[in-house]
């Protein structure tokens, strides 16, 4: 059986820079095993959609909510991956933080959290599908497409 998870790439734009060097990712650090950096992130309920799902997590593990965020449309990313033997499907949209100065709120499973820009967050996403997908989310930023 699959693993399912559901989160959301968040990002802010700073006021004072142009883009591109106005956007920032957000990541969190795991308080658990290699502490990698990801972005907000669960597992699906039984009985729950998978946006409900990004959504929860969200507030649960950084403190954000439906009044903080705004769900860009047109981008979703799924990533397929193994974890411990077994296969897990990540979804993440996309969302953008209202006010750039909004604090995160972390949950026990995070220990940290940063703000970076593109490079900075590739740097810190060990795992090359989420670089990969960080690297969309901006070209998608910059030009409403993704790379296939």
């Amino acid at each position: 059986m699959t693993l399912r998870a559901c989160g959301f790439i968040i990002f802010r734009r700073l006021a004072q820079l142009s883009y591109p060097d106005n956007v920032e990712y957000l990541l969190l650090q795991t308080s658990y095993g290699e502490h990698h950096w990801t972005p907000p992130k669960g597992h699906v309920d039984p009985g729950e959609d998978d946006l409900t799902t990004a959504w929860r997590e969200t507030e649960e593990e950084a403190g954000l909510g439906q009044e903080h965020l705004r769900v860009v449309d047109g981008f979703l990313q799924r990533l397929h991956y193994e974890v411990r033997g077994k296969e897990k499907e990540v979804l993440y949209w996309l969302a953008e933080l209202q006010d750039p100065s909004t604090s995160v709120r972390l949950s026990d499973e995070h220990q940290d959290y940063k703000w970076a820009k593109v490079e900075e967050a590739c740097r810190l996403a060990k795992y090359q599908d989420l670089q990969d997908t960080l690297k969309n989310v901006h070209q998608f930023l910059e030009t409403g497409e993704k790379k296939l």
